[in-house]
């Protein structure tokens, strides 16, 4: 019996597979390949998926585009180039371990980088910390299956966190009144605003799986109202 229900999944991957019209190569919009696993996904779970690879994909732009406004930050960690600091965080070769980081995660790695009494990366420190909230809000998984359980109320606080880190990141300085990082350019001829643009696409992408967490799952939401300002970083 055991073998013929494989037979039987394989059969139906087959048939959907062939059902899918092959993609324009050249289109800007790329798909994504059909998988055995997904039969043991949901529809949530596939979308779920695919915004945390985006997710992942606009903050590793972040911390490259951080680490050229500041170019002190990534020698710290002995990387020989920005792009092998990058890879440490996002690289296939990640291990994980970032001793600098004195074992804080998530919320806490982010206030590291703001964190006057600290010498080390604080590029790395605020990239990682964006990164492992992110996960802890998709319950430290990338992958999700039928049995797989999001919490809208975390993918929310995850949001409103990236709001408070963004308001650090513009406005908390050192004892000398500048800023840990530089990050928006307002002065020149050119204002450079793009690091807005991608907050506001990572904040994006978690309120709408949220949303959509919380309508399948017939949950609510609580949402709050508070000022950045003089905000905390909410628990997830």
């Amino acid at each position: 019996m055991k073998d013929s229900s494989v037979i039987w999944m394989m059969l139906l991957a087959m048939l959907l597979s062939g059902c899918n019209s092959t993609p324009d190569r050249n289109s800007p919009i790329k798909t994504r390949d059909f998988q055995v696993e997904d039969i043991a996904k949901s529809d949530v779970d596939i979308v779920a998926e695919i915004q945390l690879r985006y997710s992942m994909e606009y903050l590793q732009e972040l911390m490259t585009k951080l680490y050229r406004r500041n170019p002190r930050e990534w020698p710290k960690g002995g990387a020989e180039s920005i792009e092998l600091a990058v890879d440490r965080v996002f690289g296939t070769t990640r291990d994980g371990l970032f001793p600098e980081l004195q074992g804080k995660r998530g919320s806490d790695s982010i206030s590291l980088a703001f964190d006057s009494a600290y010498s080390g990366d604080r590029v790395l420190a605020f990239s990682e910390g964006l990164r492992g909230m992110l996960l802890q809000a998709h319950n430290g998984k990338q992958s999700f299956y039928l049995t797989d359980e999001l919490d809208p109320q975390k993918l929310y606080n995850a949001a409103r966190n990236i709001e408070i880190a963004i308001w650090k990141l513009s406005h908390d300085r050192d004892s000398d009144g500048q800023l840990f990082l530089i990050s928006n350019a307002t002065e020149g001829p050119v204002n450079n605003l793009s690091y807005e643009r991608l907050f506001g696409k990572l904040i994006a992408l978690q309120d709408s799986m949220a949303r959509i967490v919380a309508q399948s799952s017939n949950r609510k939401i609580k949402t709050i109202i508070q000022s950045v300002a003089s905000a905390v970083f909410m628990p997830i």
